[in-house]
C-alpha cells in the first residue's frame, strides 16, 4: 500500500506546476535496481546554475538559492561546440536535478558521476521545499574525487539536486552518470582506456624528450654551451606536462586538476620562454641576427607579463573567461612570432640551419594552430578515434617534427661548428708555420749577412794577402831572372790556385749571386778563362733568356765545384782539342759538356775514380743528377731541378 502511494505522489508531483517558478516538465525516474553496469542521465536531468564562483557562493549555499533556480531539461550548453561549457560559465556553481527510484526489495547503492573536472560536488535530496544535505561518500581511491555514493533505499525514490564547482579549464562538459556500485573499478579503467592511444604516443614523446634533456646537459657539461643548459629546461617542462596530462587524463585527482588549471600552461610558457632565450644563444641573434633577438625579447616579456596576469586572474579573481582570454591571446602571439620568424628565415635562405629551423616552425605553426582550432571549435566529427580528435595529439607531432628538424639543424651546425675549429687550427698552424718560417728567414737572413760579412773580409783581408805573395814572388822572379829558385814559381803558382779558389769561395758565399742566370754567367766566365792558354777550344752555348729565380749559395758552389771537377778531368785526361758546355733551362738546369778526346775508361774510373764520386755525392746533396757516357768522346750531363731548388 506504501510503495501505491509512493508512486501516486511522484506522478502527481511530476504533474503539477512548481511553485517556486521551476521548470515544470516531469522529471524522469531511473529506476537504480535494473543498472547492473551505468547508465548515462543524458535528458533525464535538469540542470540550471547560480552566477558566481564558490567566493561568492561557498558550499551549502544552495539551499538558500534553489528557490529561485529556473530548471532547463537537459543541459544548458548541448548548442555549444562539443557541448563544452562557455568560458563565462565556467565560474558558476553547476545545478543538477534529477529522480532516482529503486524498485528492489532492498536498498542499492550507486555512484553518481558529473562528468570531468569537477570538484566540490554536493548532494542534496528535495523533500518538499527544502533541500537535506547528503553525506559525501568518495571512493576509496584518493585520486576520483568526483564521484559521490547514493544510497536508495527498498521501494524508495529520490529527488537529488548536485551543486557542482568546475575546475578553470577549457574542457568541461556535463555529462552525468549513474555507475553500478561494484562497477566502479572497471569504469575508472574503461575511462582511462577511452585515450590510451594518445596517452602512449605521449608517453614516447616523453621519453624522447628525457632523452633531449640529457643530451642537452651532457652537451653543456662537455663543451660549456650555456644554451643547452636552457634547451634542457625547456626539454624538461614540456617533458613533465606532457607527462602529468597524460597521467591524469580522465581521471578527477586534485593534482590533475590544479595541474589542467594552473600548472599546464604555467610549465608551457616557462617552457617556451627558455626555448627562446636557448634560441638567443644557439644562434648569436644578438650579433648574427639583431632582428630575431629583439623579436626573442618581445617574446620574453610578453610570456612573463602572461604568467603574472594568468596568476591574478586564477587566484584572485572569479573571471575565468579572461583568464582563458589571457591564455588564447598569448598562444596566438606566439604563433604570430613563429611566422615572423618563418618570414625572417625566408629572407636568409642560403643559411643552411636557418632553413631546418624554418622548417621546425612551420611544422610547429601548423599543427599548433590545428590544436588551437580543435579546443575552440568542432573540426572532426565523433566517427573518428578519440586520438584523432584529441588536441594535444596534434600538438604533440607539431613538437615532435620540430624537434626532429631541430637535431637535424643541431647536427649541421655541429659540423659546420668542426669544419670551423678544423679551419681554425689549420689557421693557427699556418700560423705557427709561418712564425717559423719567418724565424727561419731571419736566420737565413743572418747567415747571409754573416756569408756577406766573410766573403767581403775574405776579399778584402785574405784576397790582398794573396795578392801580395804573388806579386812578391813575381819581383823576386824578376830579380833574380836566371837564377830563380824553383820554389818561388810554386809559390807563385800555389798563390794562384789559392786566389782563384778563394775567388770561388767569395764568389758563393755571396747573397748577393744567388741566382740563375749569376751561375751561368760565373761558368761561362770562369771556362773561357780556364781554357784561355790551353790547347783545347773552348765553346759555350747559352740561352737567349734566362729566368729570374734563386739559387742558395751551397747549390751554387756544389753544382760549379762539379763543372770544375769535369773541365779539370778533361784537360787533364781527354787528350782533346775542343770542349762546348751547354746550358738547357726548363724545369731543370742541365749542363751538358761534351769534348772530342778518348773518352772515359771505366774500369779505371771505378778503381780511382774518387773525382767522380765526389761530383756524385755532390750532386744528389742538392737533389740533382749526374752523368757521364762515352759518345766520341766524353759527355758528363749535370741536371739539377729547379722546381726542387726554389722548394728548398
Amino acid at each position: 500500500m506504501r510503495r501505491i502511494l509512493l508512486m501516486i505522489v511522484v506522478l502527481f508531483a511530476g504533474l503539477m506546476p512548481s511553485a517556486f517558478g521551476q521548470d515544470s516538465t516531469a522529471q524522469r525516474c531511473v529506476d537504480v535496481s535494473h543498472i547492473s553496469l551505468s547508465v548515462s542521465l543524458r535528458d533525464k536531468y535538469e540542470s540550471s546554475f547560480i552566477p558566481g564562483s564558490a567566493r561568492s557562493h561557498p558550499p551549502g549555499s544552495v539551499p538558500e538559492n534553489y528557490s529561485r533556480l529556473a530548471f532547463t531539461r537537459g543541459s544548458l550548453y548541448r548548442k555549444q561546440v562539443n557541448e563544452q561549457v562557455p568560458r563565462d560559465q565556467v565560474s558558476n556553481t553547476q545545478v543538477l536535478r534529477f529522480s532516482i527510484c529503486n524498485s528492489a526489495d532492498s536498498a542499492v547503492s550507486i555512484w553518481f558521476f558529473p562528468g570531468l573536472y569537477f570538484y566540490d560536488v554536493y548532494l542534496y535530496e528535495v523533500e518538499g521545499n527544502n533541500l537535506r544535505l547528503l553525506p559525501s561518500i568518495l571512493p576509496p581511491e584518493s585520486q576520483e574525487i568526483c564521484y559521490r555514493k547514493i544510497t536508495v533505499a527498498a521501494h524508495d525514490s529520490l529527488t537529488i539536486v548536485a551543486s557542482m564547482t568546475m575546475v578553470r579549464t577549457h574542457l568541461n562538459r556535463i555529462r552525468p552518470e549513474l555507475i553500478a556500485e561494484g562497477f566502479l573499478n572497471p569504469w575508472v579503467v574503461q575511462m582511462d582506456n577511452r585515450n590510451i592511444d594518445a596517452k602512449v604516443i605521449s608517453y614516447v614523446f616523453c621519453g624522447l624528450l628525457l632523452m633531449m634533456v640529457l643530451f642537452s646537459l651532457t652537451t653543456f657539461f662537455q663543451n660549456a654551451n650555456p644554451e643547452f643548459l636552457y634547451y634542457s629546461g625547456y626539454a624538461l617542462l614540456i617533458g613533465v606536462m606532457l607527462f602529468i596530462k597524460a597521467l591524469y587524463s580522465y581521471h578527477s585527482s586534485w593534482f590533475g586538476y590544479f595541474q589542467e588549471g594552473y600548472l599546464d600552461y604555467i610549465m608551457q610558457s616557462l617552457g617556451i620562454l627558455f626555448y627562446m632565450i636557448f634560441m638567443q644563444k644557439f644562434l648569436s641573434t644578438r650579433s648574427n641576427h639583431p632582428v630575431l633577438h629583439k623579436l626573442y625579447n618581445f617574446g620574453i616579456v610578453m610570456l612573463l607579463i602572461s604568467l603574472v596576469l594568468f596568476s591574478y586572474f586564477h587566484y584572485f579573481t572569479s573571471n575565468y573567461a579572461w583568464e582563458n582570454r589571457i591564455e588564447n591571446i598569448t598562444k596566438i602571439g606566439l604563433l604570430g612570432m613563429i611566422i615572423v620568424f618563418c618570414v625572417y628565415s625566408v629572407r636568409f635562405w642560403d643559411d643552411k640551419l636557418l632553413r631546418y629551423l624554418f622548417w621546425g616552425n612551420l611544422c610547429m605553426l601548423i599543427f599548433s594552430l590545428l590544436s588551437l582550432l580543435l579546443v575552440n571549435w568542432k573540426l572532426f566529427t565523433e566517427t573518428l578515434p578519440v586520438i584523432f580528435r584529441s588536441s594535444l595529439f596534434y600538438y604533440e607531432i607539431g613538437l615532435f617534427l620540430e624537434l626532429v628538424l631541430f637535431l637535424a639543424g643541431l647536427n649541421h651546425k655541429n659540423k659546420r661548428q668542426l669544419i670551423t675549429e678544423a679551419r681554425e687550427r689549420e689557421r693557427l698552424k699556418a700560423d705557427n708555420q709561418m712564425k717559423e718560417y719567418e724565424k727561419e728567414i731571419a736566420v737565413y737572413k743572418a747567415q747571409q749577412g754573416e756569408r756577406d760579412r766573410i766573403s767581403a773580409d775574405m776579399h778584402d783581408e785574405l784576397g790582398s794577402g794573396m795578392t801580395a805573395i804573388r806579386l812578391m814572388s813575381e819581383i823576386a822572379r824578376n830579380k833574380m831572372k836566371d837564377s830563380t829558385p824553383v820554389e818561388i814559381d810554386k809559390i807563385s803558382h800555389s798563390a794562384d790556385e789559392v786566389l782563384n779558389k778563394m775567388n770561388a769561395i767569395i764568389w758563393s758565399m755571396n747573397s748577393g749571386n744567388d741566382t740563375l742566370d749569376n751561375l751561368v754567367s760565373y761558368i761561362r766566365s770562369y771556362a773561357l778563362e780556364y781554357f784561355e792558354y790551353t790547347p783545347i777550344l773552348c765553346r759555350i752555348t747559352v740561352p737567349e733568356a734566362i729566368p729570374e729565380m734563386e739559387l742558395t749559395g751551397d747549390r751554387r758552389r756544389n753544382l760549379f765545384l762539379c763543372v770544375k771537377e769535369t773541365l779539370n778531368n778533361a784537360l787533364k785526361h781527354s787528350k782533346a782539342t775542343e770542349i762546348s758546355i751547354g746550358f738547357e733551362i726548363r724545369e731543370s738546369l742541365k749542363i751538358t759538356i761534351r769534348d772530342n778526346g778518348v773518352g772515359a775508361d771505366f774500369q779505371k774510373i771505378r778503381q780511382f775514380g774518387n773525382g767522380l764520386k765526389n761530383i756524385t755525392k755532390r750532386m744528389i746533396s742538392i737533389g740533382g743528377t749526374y752523368d757521364l757516357k762515352n759518345d766520341h768522346g766524353t759527355v758528363t750531363t749535370l741536371d739539377l731541378p729547379l722546381d726542387h731548388a726554389m722548394a728548398d
